[in-house]
């Protein structure tokens, strides 16, 4: 039940009360007045030689008695209602104060409740901005990375650049390696037959200049040539000869030539080439 259909019920008691008190003051009102008519035609026949006084008085003690037990009935229902009406009341009214501390728990809970969502907001604005800012901080850390990337990219590229370079010119190196490794072969052949030849010749000439190197002797006639690569003529005679070639681009020229009497040997170093 709640606090409205108590309060009804109590109006309605309330009604109740009132219509008895109502219902009571008519019928002693009704009462009131039987007992002034019968007065009234009594002392209408007053005229008559009788002993009205007897009578009336009689008359009058009988409406009174009548009067006094119609009171004490009224009485005794109206207590006997008051009290069902108390002790209605009175339940109910245990019914309403359970109803109303009921109603103060309620608002206590209410209360209650509403102070724990403020605090759930609460704490939910402040896990937001958190949220947010964990997000800018992330967005700033990932630029930052991303920059750093591209940094790092940047330096391996050069330094993939860097180091191309360097085995091209490493390759270029070797390339001059081999190609030195092959002309001082040549050399020392060369020179190997020129000792030879010399031993049983007089007549012996050499000269070097910066740049290039010439060497020239008595003896038979030799000739032969070292171009693009690596190329030798033959020597020791008119004819014959051997050959070397190397993959550089450098080009090296030694000549040998002679007709009877002499001979000679030119060598003729040129700038070396690399493309990667």
């Amino acid at each position: 039940m709640n606090k409205v259909e108590l309060e009804a019920k109590v109006d309605a008691l309330t009604d109740e009360i009132n219509f008895l008190r109502t219902l009571y003051e008519q019928e002693m009102a009704q009462l009131q007045a039987q007992i002034t008519d019968t007065s009234v035609i009594l002392s209408m026949d007053n005229n008559r030689a009788l002993d009205l006084d007897s009578i009336i008085a009689e008359v009058k003690a009988q409406y009174e008695d009548i009067a006094k037990k119609s009171r004490a009935e009224a009485e005794s229902v109206y207590q006997v209602k008051v009290k069902e009406l108390q002790a209605s009341a009175g339940a109910q009214g245990d019914v309403l104060r359970n109803t109303k501390n009921e109603i103060s728990e309620l608002n206590r809970k209410v209360q209650r409740l509403r102070a724990e969502i403020e605090n759930v907001k609460k704490q939910n604005a402040k896990l937001q901005t958190a949220i947010a800012e964990a997000e800018d901080r992330g967005e700033l850390v990932l630029k930052d990375a991303q920059a750093k990337l591209a940094e790092l990219e940047a330096a391996l590229q050069k330094a993939k650049q860097e180091m191309a370079r360097q085995l091209r010119e490493y390759q270029e190196l070797m390339n001059v390696k081999l190609a030195l490794d092959v002309e001082i072969a040549t050399y020392r052949k060369l020179l190997e037959g020129e000792e030879t030849r010399l031993t049983t010749d007089n007549n012996v000439s050499i000269s070097v200049v910066t740049g290039k190197t010439s060497l020239a002797a008595g003896g038979g006639g030799a000739g032969g040539s070292f171009g693009s690569g690596f190329g030798a003529g033959g020597y020791g005679g008119s004819s014959g000869g051997f050959g070397f070639s190397s993959a550089s681009s450098s080009g090296y020229g030694i000549s040998s030539g002679g007709g009877g009497g002499g001979s000679g040997v030119r060598f003729v170093s040129s700038q070396s080439s690399y493309r990667s």
